[in-house]
């Protein structure tokens, strides 16, 4: 559509102009219920008059400086982000691949110093972890690998949900284990909880470092300010990003001292992480899901958003699954369902995929049941028109 911009994404023809709340409006006017909130990153959703402010406010403050230097919204953000988390450090970044990318390099570097001769990485079949080289290698899923080759070394995949693959491709050579506890480019799949406990246990037995990527399951999206919360474990390391400053990029690892000693000045480092404006914007976001009751009302809405579901299921037999935890749910259907998707662009819907038959729902965490009803009976008229 627009030649100057490299061909790396199938973008829908709209051209997105403003936002309210869940809504967008487009540059010829016509507006839509955002589900997609931006893959899971508009987390107060649009237009937010108290994350604008402090972005303003921050702006005309500073928006840069370097690393060398400390910021108070830094400080702060890492604080908070501490006391509410079994952690002890963070390490800020621009994005989710590169909080994966510093969790790797952590593992090797926590390996090196304790473990001399570890170096493999255990990740997951269908899991997504991002597009750099390490993280890519991580990811699960060949399509996402096709021509790049060679990726890097010493990093193998076992089944997800499956202890014992897991147990059959560890060695003296394991270092870490890298998983998602709710898959979500892999289709909404979230982890058993005897699986986790089960790795938990393992990782403690042999001094093996457990990471969560927790770029799209985390920040409050499944109720909890950490998926991990939902399963009575907790890894060394975690990654975040995505939701983590409602918009403005941003990543971050939060680890264990332990683990997080083995880093020192030059061993990582990143020019933009942490800035001033980023981490202004990430304070509002934690303060809204814990002082502003954001987590207790994402529990609440999600209940409703996956009744809805449930009742489209019991109505449209080509719906053959319906999970999810939290605002992160997704529904399987028997078939693609990118005409679907764009059904409901057509009628004022965005909603994306998670894999190919999967739609996937994660509105702002604002959104509310009227909202979701409105969304739903959109989908509910799609759906007759293209099954009934």
């Amino acid at each position: 559509m627009y030649d100057s911009i490299m061909n790396t994404y199938g973008r829908f023809p709209i051209v997105l102009e403003k936002g309210e709340g869940c809504y967008v409006w487009d540059d010829k006017g016509n507006k839509y219920l955002d589900f997609t909130a931006g893959i899971a990153v508009n987390t107060l959703g649009h237009g937010n008059k108290k994350l604008s402010m402090a972005i303003s406010e921050q702006a005309q403050k500073l928006i840069h400086v370097s690393n060398f230097y400390w910021t108070k919204p830094l400080i702060d953000l890492a604080d908070k982000l501490v006391s509410h988390s079994d952690f002890d450090q963070a390490f800020f970044c621009n994005s989710g691949t590169e909080a994966v990318e510093a969790a790797i390099k952590l593992a090797r570097k926590y390996a090196s110093i304790n473990h001399p001769g570890r170096f493999e990485i255990i990740s997951m079949k269908n899991s997504f972890h991002g597009r750099t080289f390490a993280a890519l290698t991580a990811t699960g899923q060949e399509k996402y690998k096709k021509g790049l080759d060679p990726l890097v070394p010493g990093i193998i995949h076992a089944d997800f949900n499956d202890f014992n693959s897991l147990l059959s491709l560890t060695s003296e050579k394991t270092c870490a284990i890298l998983l998602e506890p709710i898959q979500g480019e892999g289709g909404i799949r979230p982890a058993d909880a005897e699986y986790l406990q089960k790795v938990r246990q393992f990782c403690d037995d042999h001094d093996i470092m457990l990471i969560f990527d927790e770029v799209q399951c985390g920040v409050g999206r499944t109720g909890n300010f950490f998926a991990y919360e939902h399963y009575g474990i907790c890894p060394d390391a975690v990654s975040m990003a995505k939701g983590l400053a409602g918009g403005v990029p941003i990543g971050a690892i939060l680890a264990k001292a332990q683990f997080s000693s083995a880093f020192g000045p030059g061993d990582h480092a990143s020019t933009f992480g942490g800035n001033p404006l980023a981490t202004a914007a990430a304070n509002v976001i934690v303060d809204e899901l814990f002082d502003g009751g954001l987590l207790e009302h994402v529990k609440k809405v999600s209940e409703y958003m996956l009744k809805n579901l449930q009742e489209l299921k019991a109505e449209f037999p080509v719906i053959v699954d319906v999970r999810g935890v939290g605002l992160l749910v997704g529904a399987e259907f028997a078939e693609p369902v990118t005409t679907i998707i764009k059904k409901c662009m057509e009628n004022g819907l965005l909603v994306i995929n998670a894999g190919t038959n999967i739609l996937r729902f994660v509105p702002p965490l604002v959104v509310n049941e009227a909202e979701i009803e409105e969304g739903f009976k959109i989908l509910e008229a799609v759906l007759k028109e293209i099954f009934s």
